[in-house]
């Protein structure tokens, strides 16, 4: 009965099944009793689950008379066996009773060592298992140690949890032993065991704080949307109300600021903006970058952009302390934002319409009058009026049939012109054809890569975005459009890298079929060679 009061503590204390403990407690016998007979012969141990005495046991495999034996301790054939019990089977087991083991100190402290190393795993699985659905939840625990600004928390006695310094509040003091509180944002199973993963800085910790703050948003009637923070700062959060008898954000903010004020003490004194969400992105765009006052919202869809026009004594209140205020409303959102004053705005569009206005004239042989018309009209390039069937070009005022398929003879003119003279160019800069045909670059933009010495597809693909904007120009295109040409560009690699890996694959697996021993290099050669192709 010793053995199974030994099991029941050490199942309760490691909050791990008692069948567990008890295997563990076997499998230390079966090793201590092959040491002792030999590590050749099948030793088995059971203990009883009642009585808790243990049943040591030598087992031997009856074979086949042409079988062949690979271990003559623990096999026997039909012949010998026979000798031993007359009804021996093959497939049969001898079973020899073994005297109850006198464990040594050298035995004793193998048997530890293996029982302890089975509670371990075993501890390890029930943590991943009680962890590994619980990621997006808020968890407490205390703080065990601190080292180089990471803390290990253990998370109430049941497993211990890695807050890494760039998932904590800057400047926020952590102590051994002081309580925190922290959301689960990634469980890993390591051959360490399970590793948890714990952040204060992630938006979500703030949200989940909302949750267990305001009823509402834990019964779904009111709807976190959008959270954006710079942990320890700032931070903004749209919401939303499911009923229209309760105002979002005064729930959310609470009776004298009770709600949100405890938000703030847990996230150590952010400032947080609460921002009603709303389908028209212009007004929320206004609410996130409250409080300073917006004028204009003008927005691109296909850059994914907007410029915000505010008067200019609410430019510093608009783009805030080191942008501040514009980043956190651009995360929000998720849209590129850009803050101008009204001034600046005007200046902008005045300077677009002389552009564009200055294109038509010099593409098209026109005067300023329908060069004017077509700007007013929204047209941004030649090409497009080549694309615009003509009754819509009609449409304008002023405009007749003849008017407009002569508008579209000379755009076909001016662009075959402008094509020939791209060629010219392409040749005289040696710019290779599949540069040429790079995805999101117009033809002035490929020369300018070919002017500064991008020339092909592998240098546009070797650019940072920053450095692509920098070649053509600030306000030619946005960061994110700039990294979306970059990563188009760097699609043939990844194909490359899949061709190579299918080859080494084939041919190490028809080397291991015809039996050969220079599979490794034929692998190697076939990426060299797959490489070379697709370069060439």
């Amino acid at each position: 009965m010793e053995l199974l009061q030994v099991a029941d503590t050490v199942a309760r204390e490691k909050n791990i099944d008692r069948e567990i403990v008890i295997q563990a407690m076997e499998e230390a016998i079966q090793k201590a009793g092959r040491s002792k007979y030999g590590y050749e012969q099948d030793i088995r141990a059971q203990i009883s689950r009642t009585s808790g005495n243990i049943d040591l046991k030598r087992y031997r495999e009856v074979m086949e008379e042409d079988a062949e034996i690979e271990n003559e301790v623990a096999q026997l054939k039909l012949e010998q066996a026979v000798r031993i019990k007359p009804d021996a089977q093959p497939g049969d087991f001898l079973i020899d009773e073994l005297p109850p083991l006198d464990f040594g100190r050298i035995a004793a402290q193998t048997a530890k060592q293996v029982i302890m190393q089975k509670v371990r795993e075993a501890e390890r699985a029930r943590q991943y298992e009680d962890f590994k659905d619980k990621v997006g939840e808020i968890v407490s625990g205390i703080v065990k140690r601190v080292e180089y600004g990471n803390a290990t928390i253990d998370i109430q006695g049941r497993a211990e949890g890695l807050l890494r310094r760039d998932e904590t509040i800057p400047r926020e003091p952590l102590n051994v032993n002081d309580r925190v509180r922290a959301i689960i944002y990634e469980v890993r199973e390591e051959t360490r065991g399970p590793q948890i993963f714990l952040s204060r800085s992630h938006p979500e910790f703030m949200a989940k704080l909302f949750m267990q703050e305001v009823p509402e948003i834990y019964d779904g009637i009111i709807e976190i949307k959008a959270v954006a923070r710079d942990p320890g700062s700032r931070a903004k959060i749209a919401v939303l109300s499911h009923e229209s008898s309760i105002d979002p954000v005064g729930a959310c903010v609470g009776m004298r600021g009770s709600r949100v004020q405890a938000v703030i003490n847990e996230l150590g004194g952010e400032k947080i903006d609460i921002i009603p969400w709303t389908e028209d992105l212009g007004s929320f765009i206004v609410s996130a970058l409250q409080p300073a006052a917006v004028a204009k919202v003008v927005l691109d869809e296909d850059k994914h952009r907007m410029d915000v026009v505010v008067p200019e004594e609410h430019l510093s209140l608009a783009i805030g302390r080191r942008g501040q205020n514009v980043r956190l409303a651009s995360m929000l959102t998720e849209w590129d934002i850009d803050v101008v004053t009204e001034e600046q705005e005007s200046e902008r569009r005045t300077k677009e319409f002389n552009t564009r206005s200055t294109l038509f004239i010099d593409a098209l042989d026109v005067d300023d009058v329908i060069a004017h018309l077509l700007v007013v009209e929204g047209f941004t390039s030649v090409e497009e009026i080549i694309e615009t069937p003509v009754d819509e070009l009609n449409a304008i005022e002023g405009f007749e049939e003849e008017l407009s398929i002569e508008l579209q003879n000379r755009a076909a003119v001016w662009l075959e012109q402008k094509q020939a003279e791209l060629n010219e160019k392409q040749t005289e800069l040696e710019i290779a054809d599949d540069l040429m045909k790079a995805e999101g670059l117009r033809a002035d933009q490929l020369l300018k890569l070919g002017e500064n010495n991008i020339k092909t597809l592998d240098d546009l693909a070797d650019l940072a975005g920053d450095e692509l904007i920098e070649i053509l120009g600030e306000g030619s295109m946005t960061s994110h459009a700039a990294n979306e040409i970059i990563m188009l560009a760097r699609q043939h690699w990844f194909a490359e890298e899949d061709a190579a890996a299918a080859a080494a694959a084939e041919a190490a697996k028809t080397a291991e079929n015809e039996g050969e021993t220079e599979s490794e290099e034929q692998g190697a050669e076939a990426i060299e060679e797959t490489k070379e192709e697709a370069k060439e």
